[in-house]
This record gives structure tokens, C-alpha cells and sequence, in this order.
């Protein structure tokens, strides 16, 4: 499933939507890790989903919607 609406911003349904999956997503489907490349492709934004933080970043940098 595509929508060709890149160039809008995501509505609060949207969003609310999107962060509901996203939790989903991480506990199903990543079990160590997963790596990404996301938006346009020339200008890429790159994403790790991991169980563990950043390597040198404290917990408590990390937000939780």
C-alpha cells in the first residue's frame, strides 16, 4: 500500500495511526534489530529499530509517544 501524499505532512489521525503500528511493528516484528531507508530517495532518512539504546546515549534521551 502506497499514498502518494510525501509532500504533506501527517494529519493527528495519521500520526496516531502511524505510532500505533510503529509500537506494533517493534514488538512483533524486530527482535534484535531492523534497518531502514525511508522518504525520498534523494534525500534518504535512515532508521534503526533496536532493542537496546544507542551505543553512549543515556535512556533518558529517548521519548516515548
Amino acid at each position: 500500500m502506497r499514498n502518494e501524499r510525501h509532500d504533506e505532512p501527517l494529519s493527528s489521525e495519521e500520526l496516531e495511526l502511524f505510532l500505533q503500528y510503529l509500537h506494533r511493528f517493534a514488538r512483533h516484528d524486530v527482535d534484535l534489530f531492523t534497518l531502514m531507508e525511508v522518504g525520498d530517495p534523494t534525500d534518504p532518512r535512515y532508521m534503526a529499530l533496536t532493542s537496546e539504546p544507542a551505543p553512549g546515549v543515556d535512556r533518558s534521551a529517548y521519548c516515548r509517544p
